[in-house]
């Protein structure tokens, strides 16, 4: 496969190298409970046959870290990743276990709020250094920062990538170069513009694309493409994540789209495709580890079958799978669904309307959508 031509630097993930001149490296998520120790191995293995270079797999509580320790004695030969997320303590105790992490800088002030960020980030670099492990700064669309969205207001992209070049410089300050950035949001076209402007001020860092919440293939894989084709054909990305809502045992499906799109690039071979700003827009988050229920991806189907007959109208539905990203990630869409254990929590925009049992959420969606369409139809 011809070579994609990058400007970044080459770190180390464990045995494994992206950056530089490495080939583009393929990674996925784990959908298992992580607790679940032989679902989980089974799945990283799963993952690793399709070819991901890299797995993650997230850890919230004591629990999961104990199982992290077995999991990682049965899966020696695989890179594996941790996704912090709310609890960033807990990388002291992961580090022994793992060949990196991830931390998003909008979470950071969640625990410790006496500390600083720039204390917390120097906590985590020290653990980081002391196991030979890589970090990733992960910067999401739903979950920016307080502080960059109050700097920068009316301009997400904007508060984005101040962000991502805000803890490379704490990185640089602590000499420590072995890190890579992601800029992600379910929009295509933000992703393009986000790790373009990130990428032209700091071409030295390796970047990690992905289009969040993507969603159900196989939407969810041409809304990638759209990204990583432009992306990549640039010089711009050193490992990807293709993110869909697909059952565990199709969780290897990321990975082998993954590699399809890279092959595509470097063949010179792309795809035309449809504008995701014209008609009805459904987004919805990977299945993950973070799923609280697991008829989650059920129920993203069932959404996209029963709304099917929206297609014309620029609408945007948000379903996700967990309370991590559910909140602040619906936000922005006109009607969001996010997952708890037994119920379902609708929104219009920021409006809560309600939480609602599985097998009753659709109904109500049904109305709120046809509500909002005879509204904007109104007013054309």
């Amino acid at each position: 496969m011809q070579q994609l031509s990058r400007k970044s630097r080459k770190i180390e993930v464990g045995s494994l190298r992206l950056g530089g001149d490495e080939s583009v490296v393929v990674q996925s998520m784990c959908a298992t409970r992580t607790a679940d120790v032989d679902r989980t191995v089974a799945q990283i293995h799963q993952l690793a046959r399709a070819g991901a270079g890299i797995v993650r797999v997230a850890v919230d509580n004591d629990k999961e870290v104990a199982a992290l320790r077995e999991i990682r004695a049965q899966t020696r030969g695989v890179a594996l990743a941790v996704d912090l997320q709310e609890n960033y303590p807990l990388a002291e105790r992961i580090a022994p276990h793992v060949d990196k992490f991830r931390y998003n800088p909008g979470h950071l002030h969640h625990r410790e709020k006496s500390k600083s960020v720039a204390d917390k980030v120097r906590w985590l670099v020290e653990i980081a250094r002391e196991h030979g492990l890589a970090i990733r700064i992960g910067v999401n669309c739903g979950s920016v920062a307080p502080e960059f969205v109050a700097r920068y207001p009316g301009d997400q992209l904007g508060a984005m990538v101040e962000s991502a070049l805000y803890h490379c410089s704490l990185m640089d300050d602590l000499g420590f170069a072995r890190f890579v950035v992601s800029l992600k949001d379910s929009d295509p076209a933000k992703v393009i513009e986000a790790n373009r402007r990130f990428a032209a001020k700091r071409p030295d860092v390796p970047l990690h694309l992905g289009v969040t919440e993507a969603g159900l293939p196989p939407g969810g894989v041409i809304k990638t493409r759209i990204a990583f084709e432009k992306l990549l054909a640039a010089g711009i990305g050193d490992t990807i994540r293709v993110s869909l809502t697909v059952p565990n045992e199709r969780k290897h499906e990321e990975v082998e789209a993954g590699h399809r799109i890279i092959a595509d690039v470097a063949a010179g071979r792309f795809v035309s495709v449809p504008d995701f700003g014209s008609g009805l827009n459904i987004i919805s988050c990977p299945s993950c580890s973070r799923v609280e229920n697991e008829r989650f991806v059920e129920l993203a189907e069932q959404v996209r079958e029963l709304t099917a007959y929206a297609a014309r109208h620029r609408i945007t539905i948000a379903v996700m799978g967990c309370r991590v990203n559910g909140p602040g990630e619906t936000d922005d869409a006109d009607l969001g669904l996010w997952c708890g254990p037994t119920t379902v929590n609708l929104k219009r925009g920021e409006q809560k309307l309600g939480y609602f049992p599985y097998d009753e959420v659709l109904d109500r969606l049904k109305i709120e959508l046809d509500r909002l369409i005879t509204e904007r139809s109104a007013v054309q």
